[in-house]
Order: structure tokens, then C-alpha cells, then sequence
């Protein structure tokens, strides 16, 4: 009974679809439209929060000591990083190092600085990471407080802002897609509207008869989703292509930079699977509302 129920309404919800035609058509586009800007906002943040976290893990510390500092003091630092449990790695970088390193950054210029090899005026330094980024900035501040560290420097200011930036992209993705959403839902509607209006006759025999409330809005609510499905199958289909072709065109652009955008999967996959929850939701919300205003027989 219940199949035979389902199945009504998918044949009925159908050809709703086919007979309402331009309607249909622009309820479609009108999900497409804003599915599509919700992808590219889905892959926008995805790669975002990839090309973060690189970073994040990429994130180290410089612990530069004060010029006076001694042999021991540097021991001293060292030992302590060492044993402190949240950092992974540490690299000492003694004053010498550093300054055939900063040399080295010059190029050419860095021949300027043969001079400053008996009288370095550069700190010794340690590099480290820890296991969390997060766990950063309460390890440098508490080391800017040890009398023999001269600077600590780290760049989680540049991480906090880049996060920022996501959440932006994040809320401002979320009102435009809120409102296209919303035009949508009022254009399937319409649709519906359509719908009962040239069944009115026909909806009014079936309540006479006895049909329930569902059994009536059972093909009204498949077309509704029927809608939002082809609109979020439309919107995946774009956003798939535009991005392969994307990823094979920035390939070699970006890997000069040590950035890669995420791969095709599953990345496609986790988006069009939401793309598609997300249309027949629409779909279902505008017929749903259409069918409970004017069904009342």
C-alpha cells in the first residue's frame, strides 16, 4: 500500500514538473544559481582551511638569546626546551650559523657582512615547533619572560588573520546563499501554486472522497524536491568542471609557491553530496509551504 502510495506520487510529482515546463525551469535555475555560489564558496573554504592547516604545521618559533647570554645560559635554554612537553622539535642555531645564514639571504649584498665575522653581533637562537599550533603563543610568552632570551619571535599573528579572513568568507557565504535560498523557495512555490491551481477540481474530489491530507500533498511535496534535486545537479555538474579544470590549470602555477589546491576527491564528492541535501531541502521548504497554505479543502 505504501509503495503503491510512493509511487503515485513520484509519477504524479513528474509530470507536474514536465507540464508546469518554463516554471519548472526557473525554479530549477533559481536553486542552480544559488548552489552554485554555495559551492564555490564550500571550495573556496575547503582549500583555505587546507592551505591553514599547511601552515599551521609549518608554524616554528625563533627564541633569540640576549647578546650576553653565556655557554651556560644557552645550555640552560636548551635543556628546558627540550623537556618542555609540548614542543615536538628543537634546532639550535649558534651566532655564527645565523650570520652565514643571514648572509646567504643577501646574495650578493651578504659579502658586506665579512666584516662582522670576528665581532658577530648576531644572538645564538633555537628554532622549535611544537606538537599544536595552538600551543605557540603560551610557550613564547613564557619564554619572553626568562631574563637570558632577548626576542621570541612566531608567526601565529599571520595565522589568527588568515582564519579571520575564512571565517568572513564563511558568514558571508552563508547570507548570500540564505538569500538566494529564500528566492528560491519562493519561485518553487510558485510553481506549486501553479500546480494546485489547475488541479484544484481534482483536489477537491479526493478530500470528498475521503484521501488523506498526505495522500494529497504526497505529489505536490516529490515535485517540490524533484526541483531542488535537478537544481542541485545542475550546480554540482558546473562547479565539477570549472574546478578540474582549475586544478589542472594552477598544477604548476601554485607548486612554484608550495601551495596545491585539494585534489578533485573527495573534495567534489563532499560537495556535491551537500549541494544535493541542501536543493531537495530547499525543494521540499517551498512546496511545503505552498501545499499548506492552499490545501485547505
Amino acid at each position: 500500500m505504501i509503495v503503491n502510495r510512493l509511487r503515485r506520487a513520484l509519477r504524479e510529482g513528474f509530470k507536474s514538473v514536465v507540464r508546469n515546463g518554463w516554471m519548472s525551469v526557473a525554479s530549477v535555475n533559481a536553486v542552480a544559481v544559488s548552489l552554485l555560489i554555495l559551492g564555490l564558496f564550500y571550495l573556496l573554504v575547503s582549500n583555505i582551511n587546507h592551505f591553514t592547516y599547511d601552515l599551521e604545521n609549518q608554524l616554528e618559533m625563533k627564541v633569540f638569546m640576549e647578546p650576553t647570554a653565556d655557554e651556560e645560559a644557552v645550555r640552560a635554554m636548551e635543556a628546558r626546551l627540550r623537556n618542555e612537553p609540548t614542543v615536538k622539535e628543537v634546532q639550535f642555531i649558534p651566532k655564527e650559523e645565523g650570520l652565514k645564514q643571514f648572509a646567504a639571504s643577501l646574495g650578493e649584498r651578504g659579502e658586506l657582512l665579512e666584516g662582522l665575522k670576528e665581532e658577530n653581533p648576531l644572538p645564538d637562537a633555537f628554532v622549535v615547533q611544537t606538537y599544536e599550533p595552538e600551543q605557540i603563543a603560551p610557550l613564547a610568552e613564557q619564554l619572553k619572560s626568562v631574563e637570558t632570551v632577548g626576542n621570541v619571535i612566531y608567526g601565529q599573528e599571520y595565522v589568527d588573520k588568515l582564519l579571520s579572513f575564512t571565517d568572513g568568507v564563511r558568514w558571508l557565504a552563508m547570507i548570500l546563499v540564505l538569500l538566494l535560498a529564500l528566492t528560491a523557495v519562493f519561485l518553487i512555490a510558485n510553481t506549486i501554486r501553479l500546480t494546485i491551481f489547475s488541479r484544484r477540481r481534482e483536489i477537491e474530489i479526493m478530500k470528498l472522497v475521503g484521501a488523506t491530507n498526505w495522500f494529497v500533498r504526497g505529489p505536490f511535496l516529490i515535485e517540490g524536491v524533484m526541483l531542488g534535486l535537478f537544481g542541485g545537479v545542475v550546480a554540482s555538474l558546473v562547479l565539477v568542471l570549472a574546478y578540474g579544470i582549475l586544478v589542472d590549470k594552477t598544477r604548476d602555477t601554485l607548486a612554484m609557491y608550495s601551495i596545491q589546491l585539494l585534489p578533485m576527491y573527495p573534495v567534489v564528492l563532499q560537495m556535491t553530496g551537500v549541494l544535493l541535501i541542501i536543493g531537495a531541502c530547499i525543494g521540499g521548504g517551498g512546496s511545503w509551504l505552498s501545499v499548506r497554505r492552499f490545501l485547505r479543502i
